[in-house]
């Protein structure tokens, strides 16, 4: 097992995620508990130190069955990770009430890191109204206290929304989740993220290494060109060797299913093998190319924005489009439109062309906002 030093301790390069637990009948709330706790069992004895779960996962059961699973062994033979569910409006002014919920869930005294969850444009403002909610001075005081050993957040939200997370909290934060992966170091800033982060000496964990499985398998040019240069390599473990080639990515949460997962994972963590330049540049080829279909080709020069009547914020919408439309659906796309007033939204795109007598890619904007508003439904 490759190992990552973080503030004297030893974590664990691959973290075991607990959003994607095996399931009974496909049910994603009944956890099929025999087999979670045997796939606990063989990550613990193969070095995984690092748990990863959250309020809500497996409709707020995943917490229980980590409990029960690593309940079993020794306090500080693991560390558990867990979150504040901030991505609901709902909880918001409860943070009093879940976090001692969430302690007794998991059977623990205290959590070795603890995360603002899903820091985006829906809900900033809340994070950042501790006079309204209180979540940050609560967690700050439960870090005081010892039942927060290591505070961090998760993000998937915009560089803006991340830069202002930063200025308001940043001091404080000794780690970032990160959505991360060779094609969101492009698609989503990744790679901007990564720098900002860097300044502050913040260390990055990521989350979707495999961007919810889809670089699991490519397309057979794609696999035939990386064969050709590592013949050994599964296809999987390149995006898992892109995150390893990355100095301050510390742990790497892979959620998995099966049993046949977690072995070829633990293949891939037995060692540290870094890209080296030429392979990182096959990898940004080949994203490139993945992400040439179903995207338009927007540059965010902005020449749009001063001929809309509307006054709409065309390359961030353009982007969500992309985004939405690559992945075929999630939930990025909404979540960030939800921050949006309507006004500003894609359904109010007039239809006027303007913006299109200015574009230098010459897309057809209000062809594709008005797809944007059929595909989000």
């Amino acid at each position: 097992m490759i190992y990552r030093d973080f503030q004297g301790l030893k974590l664990s390069m691959l973290g075991f995620g607990a959003m994607r637990l095996p399931v009974i009948d496909g049910d994603d709330g009944r956890i099929d508990e025999e087999a979670a706790l045997r796939m606990v069992d063989t990550a613990m004895g193969s070095g995984i130190n690092y748990y990863d779960t959250a309020w809500g996962y497996h409709g707020e059961n995943s917490e229980l069955v980590m409990g029960k699973a690593l309940g079993r062994y020794p306090r500080e033979s693991y560390y558990i990770a867990t979150k504040f569910p901030g991505y609901d409006s709902a909880n918001w002014g409860k943070v009093r009430e879940i976090f001692p919920r969430q302690l007794e869930k998991l059977g623990v005294d205290y959590f070795d890191f603890y995360l603002f969850h899903n820091v985006c444009e829906m809900n900033i403002d809340a994070y950042l109204d501790d006079e309204k909610y209180g979540i940050y001075s609560y967690l700050m005081e439960q870090k005081r206290s010892g039942r927060i050993r290591h505070l961090g957040f998760s993000c998937h939200g915009s560089i803006d929304v991340l830069k202002r997370f930063l200025e308001a909290y940043g001091k404080d934060m000794e780690f970032c989740q990160l959505q991360l992966n060779y094609l969101d170091w492009t698609f989503q800033n990744g790679r901007e993220k990564v720098e900002l982060l860097e300044k502050q000496n913040i260390p990055v964990w990521v989350m979707e290494p495999l961007r919810g499985g889809s670089l699991a398998r490519l397309a057979p040019a794609y696999e035939e060109e990386l064969k050709a240069l590592r013949p050994e390599e599964e296809i999987p473990a390149w995006a898992f060797r892109f995150l390893q080639s990355i100095p301050s990515v510390t742990v790497i949460l892979s959620g998995m299913s099966t049993e046949e997962q977690l072995e070829k994972n633990l293949k891939t963590f037995s060692e540290d093998k870094k890209l080296k330049e030429s392979e990182m540049a096959a990898l940004r080829g080949i994203s490139e190319r993945m992400l040439s279909v179903g995207t338009v080709p927007c540059t965010a020069c902005h020449y749009c924005v001063s001929h809309c009547p509307q006054g709409l914020d065309i390359p961030s919408l353009l982007a969500l489009y992309n985004e939405h439309a690559f992945t075929g659906g999630g939930f990025i796309a909404p979540m960030a439109l939800s921050a949006l007033p309507e006004e500003k939204r894609p359904q109010a795109c007039l239809g006027c062309r303007s913006c299109e007598q200015v574009c230098p890619q010459q897309i057809k904007i209000s062809e594709v906002l008005a797809d944007f508003v059929k595909k989000l439904g």
